[in-house]
């Protein structure tokens, strides 16, 4: 019985490391080729788990040799437009402006109903909404909608808008991100000020701080709401 749980925990290890090794791609955003070898290793793992008489390496060796196969391709479809198409595919034109392409939805095996259905996740609920449709090499679909079912935006009600800027966690249920200290060119001290004076509170009191270079904060106490408000531009970021 401890021959199989050390092997299982052989195997997952090495598995989680072929994943990682391999990406972070979901199942929805992988590449065919990439979906055959996910569906292989899962396989393979499962053999020297469960046959003790199979020896280990023998489970090994094929997860690793997949990994290599794995970058093979990838440097393939990399390097060459005409072996990417081979190897995963091409996108497909699905809805046109003059609608549905029926060829190309037979040759993607998709009934209208499955096509539907995608635009529906993408938020459009009439085709009469779609300029273009394409089926992407990863299965999901890419829509662009008609002129007059775009979103409106506000470079097109002419609003002028502040830049964007990434939000930085500095504290973290009680503790300073320290790494994120050095980013914002904080001091524990300058932290400790800021709170201060807009009346936050304590460090070991927030549940979460994050503040972007813009001064733009969201704040959330260990028992309290979220607050979301502007501080002062950060002098030092």
């Amino acid at each position: 019985m401890l021959t199989i749980v050390l092997r299982s925990i052989l195997i997952y290890l090495i598995v989680l490391l072929v994943f990682r090794l391999m990406g972070k791609r979901q199942l929805g955003q992988m590449q065919p080729f990439e979906l055959v070898l996910t569906l292989i290793i899962a396989d393979l793992a499962t053999i020297p788990m469960a046959e003790v008489s199979v020896p280990v390496l023998h489970g090994i060796i094929p997860l690793l040799t997949l990994v290599v196969l794995h970058f093979i391709l990838t440097l393939l479809t990399k390097s060459s437009v005409f072996l990417s198409r081979v190897i995963s595919g091409k996108p497909t034109i699905i809805i046109n402006p003059k609608g549905i392409d029926y060829k190309a939805m037979k040759n993607l095996n998709l009934s209208t109903d499955d096509i539907l259905a995608a635009l529906r996740e993408c938020g459009y609920f009439s085709i009469g909404q779609i300029q273009y449709a394409i089926m992407e090499t990863n299965g999901k679909i890419s829509v662009m909608p008609k002129e007059e079912s775009s979103p409106l935006t506000k470079e097109d009600m002419k609003i002028k808008c502040e830049e964007s800027f990434l939000p930085i966690t500095l504290i973290s249920e009680g503790k300073i991100i320290e790494a994120n200290m050095k980013i914002a060119r904080l001091e524990k001290a300058d932290l400790e000020k800021m709170l201060a004076d807009h009346n936050v509170g304590k460090i070991k009191d927030l549940l979460i701080f994050t503040i972007d270079q813009s001064g733009q904060v969201y704040y959330q106490k260990m028992k309290g709401e979220g607050v979301s408000t502007k501080f002062g531009r950060l002098a030092k970021a």
